[in-house]
């Protein structure tokens, strides 16, 4: 009688995988081949080689224009997936435990060396440690932890605002008993009180990644009212007001290593000296000068004990952290692209100018009316002012009348208390967005939420002096109040709406549509959304779109090839990833996609090209190593496959498909001894994979080894108990061995669980026909 095969039925080397953007690549259509043995393909996603997430997480996306990818180039990984970035972040080598804690000093915050020119230069070991230890205290990479984290954060700030306020609107005056007191105590709480409820802080707050903004802002609070304690006696000098301004100095410093934007604390407690302290009165100064008046050397500011000390001490401390800053990020500013920030790339000075006063108003509105928020304000969102006579220097014109009105009143006021709230209130407002300003550098964003979390607290304090003038100068205080309450019952309402749109990504990107109807990355993302959830149709709709709207937008023309490939219209695929590496020749996902669809036309030289390419530039590369190998198994060039194969499990020793490959052709060729110990390395290395369980197993059978092999078949089935495939070799295994009863019953689970199975079928024919003889024979 014909002995049974494991399933007489069809073994395949499991399919290519494909480098989505913002994906897990996913295995290509499997092709089969005629074997001894069923071979059930392992249907694992595997990650890429991770460059830092994407976004993962990916991921808040990068200033680079591109969010964080999970494929190592500048492509989109995971960024607003439930974890909010945190994919991104936890696909960072500097988050896991066996990276030496060094190394936080040497890399970017995606985890880059600071010293490649492809480095996004953002500086903030200190998150990245927060990030670590969190890691470390929760157990893992899990969202809830971290997002707890930056709740407590945003409330911390928010209480610490009440002091600062009380400091911002009532002064530095003291007790005997050396207590300060709280002069504004009404107005510092209705300020935090508004700060604390802002939408505007959503993004900060709901993104792991916005914990930089909010540890920035706390060391940056804290820097303030460390000066405070410099300035308590103002007549005494001594090591107890130095210590007080080094250490502010030094959170300063912390607050910079936290996000670049916690630095201009050290301008804030500059005018807060000279405005506070020094009582400086700026008109004064300036009819003195203009009229030679030979009472300038008795102004005050210059009779003030210690501040000419204070400001030496500022100006060199920040001096001095600038310079350690620029020569760590050592080969100078980031490179940005024209989609990052369209205006600085405008060739006029005048253009320049105007798109940057109206990206000034834009974030002036989204502070006075945040309702339309959107997590990216890039790619073609706001298209650029190119003639004055755009409607929208209306907007400008608003801003700069406002400002304008806030200076005089700031400078020209006879209220001296007036004066001094409105140019602190001004100070908090501009000075912590300088760094976003694009005056002193480009920078790679047209507007982001995330750099307005304390310029708001300025904004929040003359949004409330404002309230309390009115008040003073209307009968109607009751009207006031109730305005006032509506106005934090409205933004308390509108950051629940928006912290529910950042629960999911679908709910995120959809929610930009209307906001951004322009930005190519918002339709890229909603179409990289709905191919994860199947729906490749609308996913092409939407990815189509993105491309018309920035015809150089390389990783939708990734993404889009990627499942016109899957649909197997391979041609137009093919023409998209031709396009996408001829505009960036560095894109290595797209070499490596674009050698999979040339595999499939059967072009294999082309494809093999491709592939080579990809790794050149981008030589940890597992995932093209192993359709590398695949495209050689194809070619029946054995060695080089096994080759490829091994080179991907060294970059990569988690890499399932690959090992199960390996062990699936040494099974194939017959060399059984070096498919068991490749089987039995890959489990010591992935002990929990039921398709290296599997596939094992299956050597081990052919081997007549066969308790071993039960063993593995019913660890693989234990994993996987619905898999009809585990149950039908389990059954050849027991029909090899004799357990006649046994693989009776695995047979029937399996055509049960899958009633086409031919080899299936096949296999239990024989047996029933070996149960009626030895039936026969027994009578």
């Amino acid at each position: 009688m014909t002995r049974p095969g494991f399933c007489e039925a069809l073994q395949t080397i499991s399919g290519f995988v494909t480098d989505f953007q913002n994906s897990r690549p996913e295995q290509s259509p499997l092709t089969h081949t005629r074997t001894n043995h069923a071979f059930f393909p392992c249907r694992t996603k595997v990650h890429p080689e991770q460059q830092a997430a994407s976004w993962l997480l990916c991921p808040s996306p990068r200033a680079s224009g591109q969010p964080a990818d999970s494929c190592g180039g500048p492509g989109f990984c995971c960024p607003q997936k439930l974890q909010f970035l945190l994919i991104s972040c936890s696909e960072t080598q500097d988050l896991r435990a066996e990276t030496p804690l060094g190394d936080l000093w040497h890399h970017d915050f995606w985890g880059n060396q600071l010293s490649s020119n492809t480095s996004h230069k953002s500086y903030r070991p200190l998150t990245v440690l927060v990030f670590r230890m969190n890691c470390y205290l929760s157990g893992g990479f899990h969202p809830l932890s971290f997002h707890v984290v930056n709740i407590l954060l945003h409330s911390g700030i928010s209480i610490l605002l009440v002091d600062v306020f009380s400091v911002l609107f009532g002064g530095l005056q003291y007790t005997s008993k050396g207590r300060r007191l709280n002069l504004a105590p009404r107005s510092s709480l209705l300020a935090a009180l508004l700060f604390a409820v802002h939408p505007v802080h959503t993004e900060c707050v709901a993104a792991v990644v916005g914990c930089a903004d909010l540890l920035a802002a706390l060391f940056f609070l804290l820097s303030f009212l460390g000066y405070c304690k410099a300035l308590r006696e103002t007549n005494k000098e001594g090591t107890q007001s130095t210590f007080w301004v080094l250490l502010s100095i030094l959170l300063g410093a912390v607050a910079m290593l936290c996000k670049e934007q916690g630095i201009t604390v050290l301008g804030l407690n500059a005018v807060f000296d000279i405005l506070v302290i020094g009582k400086l009165n700026v008109l004064e100064l300036v009819r003195k000068v203009l009229h030679k008046d030979r009472s300038l050397e008795n102004t005050g500011v210059l009779r003030t004990e210690g501040l000419l000390f204070r400001m030496s001490l500022l100006a060199l401390g920040g001096t001095g952290v600038l310079y350690v800053r620029w020569k760590i990020m050592g080969t100078g500013p980031p490179a940005f692209t024209e989609v990052d920030n369209p205006a600085s790339f405008a060739s006029s000075m005048l253009v320049r100018a105007i798109n940057y006063n109206y990206y000034y108003s834009l974030n002036a509105w989204l502070l006075l009316c945040p309702w339309w928020l959107c997590f990216d304000w890039s790619m073609g969102c706001i298209p650029l002012i190119k003639s004055v006579g755009d409607w929208r220097v209306i907007a400008l014109a608003a801003l700069w009348f406002c400002l304008i009105g806030l200076i005089c009143q700031a400078l020209c006021s006879e209220d001296s208390h007036k004066r001094r709230i409105l140019t602190l209130g001004l100070g908090l407002l501009i000075i912590p967005f300088l760094p976003a300003s694009n005056l002193f550098f480009r920078v790679g964003f047209v507007v982001a939420e995330r750099v307005l979390y304390l310029p708001s607290a300025g904004y929040c304090m003359l949004l409330t002096f404002g309230f309390g003038v009115l008040s003073k100068h209307t009968k109607k205080k009751k009207l006031i109040a109730a305005f006032v309450l509506g106005i934090l019952f409205i933004n308390t309402l509108r950051c629940v709406i928006r912290s529910g749109e950042w629960r999911n990504e679908e709910q995120l990107f959809r929610s930009a549509l209307s906001v951004c109807p322009l930005n190519a990355k918002v339709h890229y993302n909603v179409g990289k959304n709905l191919a994860d959830k199947g729906n490749q149709t609308a996913a092409i709709r939407y990815y189509r779109e993105a491309v018309r709207l920035n015809p150089k937008y390389v990783h939708a023309m990734n993404n889009l090839g990627n499942i016109l490939k899957e649909r197997n219209e391979l041609q137009e695929a093919e023409e998209l990833l031709s396009l996408a590496v001829q505009i960036q020749p560095d894109f290595a996902a797209a070499w490596m996609n674009l050698g999979i669809v040339q595999n499939s036309l059967k072009r294999f030289q082309a494809a093999e090209q491709s592939y080579r390419t990809a790794i050149k530039h981008r030589r940890k590369y597992p995932d093209c190593y192993y359709n590398l190998g695949r495209l050689y198994a194809d070619l029946n060039r054995h060695v080089d496959a096994l080759n490829a194969w091994r080179n991907a499990t060294v970059l990569k020793p988690e890499h399932s498909l690959a090992w199960n490959n390996m062990i699936i052709l040494l099974d194939n060729t017959g060399n059984l001894a070096q498919a068991e110990a490749v089987g039995r390395e890959a489990l010591e290395l992935i002990p929990n994979d039921h398709s290296l369980m599997f596939s094992l197993a299956n050597v081990l059978g052919k081997s007549q080894k066969y308790k071993e092999s039960e063993a593995l078949f019913l660890k693989a089935i234990k994993a996987h108990p619905n898999t009809a495939s585990y149950h039908g070799n389990l059954a050849v295994l027991y029909h090899r061995w004799g357990h006649l009863d046994l693989a009776k019953k695995h047979y029937e689970i399996s055509l049960r669980l899958d009633p086409m199975a031919s080899g299936t079928k096949e296999n239990y024919g024989l047996l029933r026909r070996k149960l009626e003889q030895m039936q026969k024979k027994n009578v």
